[in-house]
């Protein structure tokens, strides 16, 4: 779900390989959800060569290879492309990647918009916003869901997030849902994770 810097450093701390990944879910293509995206792919090229399918918004494709291209310079297509085998598919109303079924909300997130996904995983349905503002289609998106990982910036008004405070309100409406947040901005927030902390969902 989204590929913010560092990724590989981060996946490898936490114990998780690179290469057994199968899907990458994008809500959107903002730096900061992108950018540890180029080390990773470095890594399925020369490391763990196995296929990964990308999902996200309209023109994936066109924007991950520029990503790729800018990363890598003019080796990226004669060298690597070859080497990596990797599918870019639009995200659908719903669909089935890696075996993991998926349905596809779209939120509000300044002018480029988030994909939001509900996404299948051993009979219980993860939902994930990325980025939103806290309007209607969030609680559409949260709603049955065991757990869902929603952003909260940072407290008061926070230009195209959600606010603190707004999480707070989104976590009362749906009472039987395990929230945790994360893109919280520098600070401390009480019973926060620690940084890296794995967590058995």
């Amino acid at each position: 779900m989204d590929g913010g810097a560092p990724l590989l450093p981060h996946m490898s701390r936490v114990g998780v390989d690179a290469g057994d990944i199968e899907a990458v879910f994008l809500t959107h293509f903002h730096g900061d959800h992108t950018l540890g995206l180029p080390p990773f792919v470095l890594h399925r090229v020369f490391v763990d060569p196995r296929p990964i399918t990308f999902v996200g918004p309209a023109g994936i494709e066109e924007r991950l290879e520029a990503l790729w291209d800018i990363s890598w310079g003019p080796d990226w297509k004669t060298v690597m492309r070859p080497r990596f085998h990797a599918t870019y598919e639009e995200a659908k109303p719903s669909g089935k990647v890696a075996g993991y079924k998926y349905e596809t909300v779209k939120l509000d997130h300044g002018t480029s918009g988030s994909n939001g996904y509900r996404i299948w995983v051993g009979g219980k349905i993860l939902a994930y916003s990325g980025d939103t503002e806290p309007t209607a289609p969030l609680d559409a998106l949260v709603e049955g869901a065991d757990i869902a990982i929603v952003e909260a910036t940072g407290p008061g008004d926070v230009f195209s997030h959600m606010s603190w405070e707004a999480a707070s309100d989104l976590k009362k409406r749906h009472p039987k849902t395990r929230f945790m947040f994360n893109h919280l901005y520098n600070g401390t927030v009480e019973g926060a994770v620690d940084d890296l902390q794995v967590i058995e969902v």
